[in-house]
């Protein structure tokens, strides 16, 4: 009666008078966090939901996304959540396509060394399938020689030979190297069509900063890192886990090649 005229449900009442253990314990626990071990040795920036999905396909099992996240913060596993700072500005940009081949996006990511050098990566990104389609990895500043290269190997990798029937957008941000006339006018000659984000709105190739992100936190940040010369040495093995390993969650948790096999992409 003092529950229903409070407005309370009773089993709230019961557990706070009662306590509540923090986390419950299976029997099986144990060897699911072997399992979870085994898989995040090398991957200690993967959350639950890419976690789960690793340690599924490993050892046939078929656990559920909650069972990870209970494993993970109860053994220390969970990597820690960062808040995002929000600039106020609004953006309604739909950067994603429905197929592939629709638009591609790029940008440069920078990668310091320990000794002082700098490699910079430039690549191209598929706004619909997310593999990374073709980079160009130099120890040297990008220009747009660079570019131009990154952009017959993106068309090579995806067509061969041939131009595309319909025309592929080149999504970037307002970088010299990216509109220089020459830039332009080889793309065009590809079957590329040059588009490029607003002014003071980075977030309108955001697809290309999230892919940034990622690599640096996932294969930049804990690698061996003292050189340029070893740095470029791993490049091709990063973005062929990415491509090829890596879950991503806007693919329903498949890998980039999964998505294109899955979808019949050429």
């Amino acid at each position: 009666m003092i529950c229903r005229t409070l407005g309370l449900g009773r089993a709230t009442v019961y557990r706070d008078l009662k306590g509540r253990p923090r986390r419950y314990h299976r029997r099986e626990d144990p060897v699911v966090v072997g399992q979870l071990r085994e898989v995040l040795r090398d991957r200690g920036s993967y959350g639950h939901r890419r976690a789960r999905v690793l340690v599924n396909r490993a050892f046939g099992t078929s656990y559920g996304r909650g069972r990870m996240r209970r494993l993970m913060r109860m053994y220390g596993l969970a990597v820690p959540v960062r808040g995002r700072r929000r600039n106020g500005r609004v953006h309604r940009g739909v950067i994603q396509r429905d197929e592939s081949n629709q638009r591609w996006s790029s940008d440069v990511l920078e990668i310091a060394c320990w000794n002082g050098e700098v490699v910079h990566v430039v690549f191209a990104l598929d706004c619909c399938d997310r593999e990374v389609i073709s980079y160009v990895a130099t120890a040297a500043s990008t220009g747009g020689v660079e570019i131009r290269r990154l952009m017959r190997q993106a068309m090579f990798a995806r067509f061969g030979n041939e131009k595309p029937k319909e025309s592929i957008q080149w999504l970037s941000d307002n970088e010299s190297i990216y509109t220089a006339l020459e830039t332009v006018i080889e793309a065009e000659k590809l079957g590329l069509v040059p588009i490029t984000t607003p002014a003071a709105s980075p977030e309108s190739n955001g697809m290309s900063e999230a892919f940034v992100n990622t690599f640096k936190r996932d294969y930049v940040a804990g690698a061996e890192l003292p050189s340029a010369a070893r740095v470029l040495e791993q490049v091709p093995g990063w973005i062929e886990d990415y491509n090829t390993f890596a879950p991503h969650s806007a693919l329903d948790m498949q890998t980039p090649a999964e998505y294109r096999r899955k979808h019949g992409s050429t």
